[in-house]
């Protein structure tokens, strides 16, 4: 199995290491050397690189086992997100999927879904859900993308990260990130807000097992109405395990428009947010549901595309949709106040479905 990726990203080229947050970027020449070698060893200037960038000695090492050099890509996208599947073993209070079904492809589906996401130049690839850990299919498709050669980050509760079956493979094929969501600091807060019993001592194995191991792992700091006052003691855990860290305040609608978990909100955390300033969903990233179906991003997903039927020519038109989508239409025509919005349109479309208060998503509230 190869210890180091190259590939174009962006209009550069990168080698990068399963498992490893820092890369390094190399000009076309070397990237050219790596694609059609003329020796049979890694060359000494990567050699010497990759024992100053990751402390590993690749020195004799056959150049083809060693690193996997990945193809230029027509689309030249970036990353990709794939719900691998919309079912969960949690009932969160506050989650934006709204129902959450164990619906998808079969496995030869998700096969054709990943060979088409590294097709498209993804280089990094999150697996997302629901929770993904709880898929049948989820070590085989994690195992198969990295054989693939891309960098595959993972959102999860953590209430699956301590069984056997799951670090094997993680271990085995070490991941660019574990992104794990915190909801809570006690078991009655945790168990509370995810309406499942016993979840708040899963979640806690889960750390544990992933420390212990190792694995990158960033904690998402998810506040609501009911844990607001565990804030701080949430924020400290990340410190004991030696975790990073990102709070998040402020709820979503669901993805359908339905505004019936912005009640979840922590209303003293409702402040004023920094203004929007675009993004490239559609243009350098793409999302992907459990059926194969494409959109810009996992927010403005309305239309999509089928990736497994129309393969990459469901991607090609994604750049329009993008920025048809990122115009101030619908609610928002004639704004003056476009320039400086909180959320992008997609978002905004759907509070505005959801019939949320103007202050949840918007700055003219503060200005009336």
């Amino acid at each position: 199995m190869h210890e180091l990726i190259a590939s174009p990203f962006l209009g550069q080229y990168l080698i990068v290491r399963p498992g490893q947050q820092n890369g390094l970027q190399v000009g076309p020449r070397r990237y050219a050397e790596l694609r059609t070698p003329t020796g049979g060893e890694v060359p000494l200037w990567l050699v010497d690189a990759a024992r100053t960038t990751w402390s590993v000695d690749l020195g004799g090492r056959p150049l083809a086992a060693t690193i996997l050099v990945r193809e230029p890509a027509e689309l030249g996208y970036a990353r990709a997100t794939w719900e691998i599947n919309k079912g969960c073993d949690y009932d969160c209070e506050h989650c934006y999927l709204g129902l959450k079904r164990f619906e998808g492809v079969a496995w030869d589906g998700k096969v054709k879904l990943l060979d088409l996401m590294r097709a498209s130049g993804a280089l990094w690839l999150q697996i997302t859900g629901g929770e993904p850990l709880i898929d049948k299919d989820f070590t085989a498709a994690y195992e198969y993308a990295h054989t693939l050669g891309m960098m595959v980050a993972i959102s999860s509760n953590g209430s699956q990260l301590s069984k056997p079956r799951i670090m094997e493979v993680l271990d085995r094929f070490r991941p660019y990130r574990i992104v794990v969501s915190v909801y809570g600091a006690t078991a009655e807060s945790y168990d509370a807000m995810t309406r499942s019993r016993g979840a708040y001592d899963r979640f806690r194995r889960g750390l544990d097992a992933a420390r212990e191991a190792g694995l990158a792992v960033k904690l998402n700091i998810v506040v609501s109405e009911r844990n607001a006052d565990e804030v701080d003691t949430m924020e400290q855990l990340a410190d004991v395990y030696g975790f990073p860290s990102q709070t998040y305040t402020t709820m979503s609608p669901t993805i359908e428009g339905g505004g019936e978990r912005l009640g979840t909100q922590a209303k003293r955390f409702l402040g004023r947010r920094a203004p929007f300033k675009g993004c490239n969903a559609g243009h350098n990233f793409f999302h992907c549901d459990p059926w194969g179906k494409a959109s810009i991003c996992k927010v403005g997903r309305d239309p999509q595309f089928d990736l497994v039927t129309d393969g990459l020519d469901a991607l090609r038109r994604l750049g329009d949709v993008a920025d048809s989508l990122q115009l101030r239409t619908g609610g928002c025509t004639g704004c003056t106040l476009s320039g400086t919005c909180y959320v992008c349109r997609p978002l905004a479309k759907l509070y505005q479905e959801a019939k949320a208060p103007l202050n949840t998503y918007c700055q003219h509230a503060q200005r009336r």
